[in-house]
């Protein structure tokens, strides 16, 4: 099953609160991305506890670019999370983490852009799924890397019917790309907020994306 997944990075409460009112009435899933500043130059709001106040209506995901991110885990699941992905690049012990995100909900590692898929010691037959950036993990709105797709490849032709989501420039140009080496998932950003997003255009282009993710 193909899905779309509206995601938000910002540094404060406030735009993450309006972001999630906007997506809320026809998005199932919403994908947080927290930074802290070690994973890459750059920061994100980090408090878990807001999130609650919607966490019964919405499966949100948490896509963590942190340094260890299973310090992480307890508190954004005690926050309602129930999708755990975890960057394998400053994660010490990937088996210590799957153990423990596996018992508060689905887990997945995801893989940065540059970073090779030897990297993931798991096998993807412990995983709910794998994230595979088709950028360089830290910023919103960078152009698609398309030659990163060649991981979800590799994924998808060794563990048939594992989630494999694309995140990262993700757009109605760039979503084909990604599905045709065999990804399900597809987190967009820029595309679906835009600059300055009109009334009503968040909704038309998640809903543009999903038809073309579905024919």
């Amino acid at each position: 099953m193909f899905e779309i997944i509206p995601g938000i990075l910002e540094k404060n409460w406030e735009e993450i609160e309006k972001k999630i009112e906007i997506v809320k009435p026809f998005a199932k899933s919403i994908h947080i991305d927290i930074i802290d500043g070690k994973f890459a130059p750059n920061t994100t709001f980090l408090d878990p506890t807001p999130f609650a106040k919607y966490s019964q209506d919405i499966l949100f995901e948490l896509h963590m670019m942190v340094k260890n991110p299973i310090q992480y885990l307890k508190p954004f699941a005690d926050a309602g999370f129930r999708r755990f992905l975890g960057h394998i690049e400053k994660m010490p012990d990937q088996r210590e983490f799957v153990a423990k995100a596996a018992k508060l909900g689905e887990v997945g590692l995801a893989i940065d852009g540059p970073t090779d898929l030897s990297r993931i010691k798991i096998p993807y037959e412990q995983l709910d799924s794998v994230l595979v950036m088709a950028i360089k993990a830290g910023w919103s709105g960078q152009k698609f890397n398309p030659e990163y797709l060649k991981k979800v490849e590799i994924i998808h032709s060794v563990q048939e019917g594992i989630n494999i989501e694309v995140d990262g420039g993700i757009n109605d140009r760039t979503i084909l790309l990604a599905k045709n080496e065999g990804a399900n998932k597809f987190v967009s950003t820029s595309f679906i907020f835009g600059v300055h997003p009109s009334v009503g255009r968040p909704q038309s282009q998640f809903n543009l994306l999903r038809t073309i993710a579905e024919k």
